[in-house]
């Protein structure tokens, strides 16, 4: 008897080895790639400017980003004493606007620096549902809380995200003619655009995602969002709140996306990797034992050894702060 609906995922070409360099940026669906992929040391820029949700927005940080724009000042605010701007999530924040506009150009550097530059870039779209401020209707990324009479709120049509990320599209492959681009609509639900209103809205992302890989022979697509409502159709792969994936569907969909899109010959240092956030987080029963003292020299020893070609600075600190917590 079978309990769930399975499919197969294309196998991408030139797959990811930690050798690759990657920028990921969209939803907090690109967010959760990137940590696990960070956390297993590929080198990746992971979702620079904040979470973005809507595909209009996203395509323009990266565009702007690649052509070096001035940074539009017309989009900052000042909440609760700090700078921020509709462009990007409130991650982006400073406090003065001097600080916000350098804080944005060093991050434009950044994903320029990538783009022109990495092997992969990952996109998430998350609604396709979007609020345009003011009179000049600009559509803003985050409405910071704001009041709601300042925007107005409607659907994007998929021809509308085609000839954005077409207008990006070619200058990246300008930029970077070797890098590869996937597309992938967010599993996370967004409910309180109403559930059949959060379905027009995939189904919107869906179609010029969709559009976008014909067109283009460097862009494919991932199905993290068929994978959820398809192979995990059950709210017991759902946090509290029914809306996002729990840990379970993460490390699920992060599997199906592993095998799609990583070399198979990474996979004995994801293990070494994955094993080594393991024992960090380990707990002894007796940490002052012989034994646990041994685990934890190999697991230096582990660390020293791999902190020659990845930076293991932070575990290393971290074990290094458990060492001397347990010797006080």
């Amino acid at each position: 008897m079978l309990w769930t609906t399975s499919f197969d995922i294309p196998e991408g070409d030139n797959k990811i080895t930690h050798r690759s360099s990657i920028l990921s940026i969209g939803s907090c669906f690109s967010t959760m790639i990137g940590e696990k992929l960070a956390e297993r040391k590929f080198p990746v820029l992971n979702n620079p400017f904040g979470t973005i949700f809507n595909p209009l927005s996203i395509a323009n940080l990266l565009e702007d980003s690649a052509l070096e724009m001035p940074v539009n000042t017309d989009l900052m605010l000042v909440r609760d004493g700090l700078y921020l701007h509709y462009g990007m999530h409130s991650d982006v924040v400073a406090y003065s606007q001097d600080s916000l506009e350098r804080l944005i150009q060093k991050k434009q550097q950044q994903v320029k620096n990538s783009l022109e530059h990495a092997s992969l870039l990952l996109v998430t779209f998350g609604t396709a549902w979007v609020y345009e401020y003011g009179e000049k209707g600009q559509i803003v990324a985050n409405c910071h809380k704001q009041p709601a009479d300042l925007f107005e709120k409607r659907l994007l049509h998929p021809d509308e995200i085609q000839k954005s990320f077409s207008s990006f599209l070619n200058i990246l492959r300008e930029i970077n003619p070797n890098i590869r681009v996937i597309l992938t609509v967010s599993p996370v639900r967004h409910t309180r655009d109403g559930i059949p209103e959060n379905q027009l809205s995939k189904s919107v992302l869906r179609l010029a995602a969709h559009d976008l890989t014909e067109t283009y022979d460097f862009v494919s697509y991932f199905p993290s969002y068929e994978i959820m409502m398809d192979e995990l159709r059950d709210y017991r792969f759902y946090k509290e709140d029914l809306v996002h994936p729990n840990a379970q569907a993460e490390d699920y969909i992060w599997q199906r996306f592993k095998t799609a899109w990583i070399d198979s010959k990474s996979f004995q240092l994801i293990e070494e990797f994955e094993g080594i956030k393991r024992d960090l987080a380990h707990r002894p029963f007796n940490p002052d034992s012989p034994a646990h003292m041994k685990f934890l020299d190999n697991l230096q020893k582990k660390l020293e050894k791999y902190n020659r070609d990845f930076d293991f600075s932070k575990e290393i600190d971290q074990l290094r702060k458990q060492t001397q917590y347990r010797g006080k």
